[in-house]
């Protein structure tokens, strides 16, 4: 009578009929995508019932914040699906996309708003309608603030850099809705129409400089950089102090979505048995599993050093 081996009953007795649980990063792009298009529908009414195109402004840069947000939603859900057959190592390098996209959005985002200021300050136009855009601009406000709480909570939490993006991207209208609402509330108290322009300028060399942060990190990503440094060395210091080891060379990392990818040679003395090497291997990898994160891993077994050699089996 066969028996079964455990990883194969453990397959037959998931139930999947289950339906998986809404992570923490979707809920998060989904409630981001629900105050974009409240905000939408909002700042286009007061907008066309007031005639102010400050607050029609406002609503395209909404409609912006909301397609951003639905990328983003199909960003991490395509991430969190595991590798396949097509995808081998998964789809996470969509989240560094996603940042770079949404960081494109922000730079043009930040570069609209120069423009506009200096238009503003050159042409000395007048704003309109203020009553309506202070309300508008308070409401948004409010919104955005406790939007942004969750959002930043959320990319703490998950160290998710689709999320980190949109909550520096609702950030930044936090900060430019902060500065036109008091931008306005001293143009109705001084008359002076020139400081909605001059906050202008300061807030979109922020956005700017925001975005160009974002688009580095998430261009080095997709480029493969090598994780940072404080996570090598602690990989480096569970190899230097593994048993039977005698060297390593080729250490290699990346990142990709949440998942830190590292390879390694690891040197063993041509006499250990094939066992006694495979679990000083495994006692390496479980050591980096149990840093922070998430973690793949391969190791290679060398009977020698042979870095720097060209393979003559070939």
């Amino acid at each position: 009578m066969s028996v079964l081996p455990n990883h194969f009953l453990k397959f037959c007795a998931v139930d999947f009929t289950k339906k998986p649980k809404l992570s923490l990063q979707r809920k998060a792009t989904i409630i981001s995508s629900l105050t974009a298009f409240i905000l939408i529908i909002v700042k286009f009414i007061v907008g066309i019932l007031s005639g102010s195109i400050a607050i029609l402004a406002s609503a395209i840069d909404s409609l912006l914040d909301l397609f951003a947000s639905l990328f983003n939603l199909y960003a991490v859900t395509k991430a969190e699906k595991p590798a396949d057959f097509n995808y081998n190592y998964g789809m996470g390098k969509i989240e560094s996309l996603a940042a770079v996209i949404e960081g494109s959005v922000i730079l043009v985002s930040g570069i609209f708003i120069l423009y506009q200021s200096c238009k503003k300050l050159f042409l000395d136009e007048k704003l309109t309608y203020l009553n309506y855009s202070l309300y508008v601009m308070i409401f948004s406000l409010i919104l955005t603030t406790m939007l942004v709480i969750y959002l930043s909570y959320v990319a703490k939490k998950s160290k998710n850099l689709v999320i980190k993006a949109d909550a520096l991207h609702y950030k930044t209208d936090i900060l430019s809705n902060a500065a036109v609402l008091v931008a306005l509330l001293l143009v109705q108290w001084t008359d002076f129409h020139q400081i909605d322009a001059i906050f202008g300028l300061g807030i979109g060399i922020y956005v700017a400089y925001s975005a160009l942060g974002l688009l580095k990190e998430g261009v080095f990503v997709l480029l493969d950089r090598t994780l940072e440094e404080q996570k090598v060395n602690a990989i480096k210091q569970i190899l230097d102090s593994a048993p039977k080891i005698q060297s390593y060379h080729d250490l290699k990392t990346r990142q990709s979505g949440e998942i830190n990818f590292v390879e390694v040679h690891l040197v063993f003395d041509p006499n250990i048995s094939l066992l006694d090497a495979h679990q000083a291997s495994d006692f390496v990898e479980c050591s980096i599993r149990n840093l922070e994160g998430k973690w793949e891993i391969i190791t290679h077994l060398d009977p020698y050093d042979d870095e720097g050699t060209i393979c003559n089996i070939c």
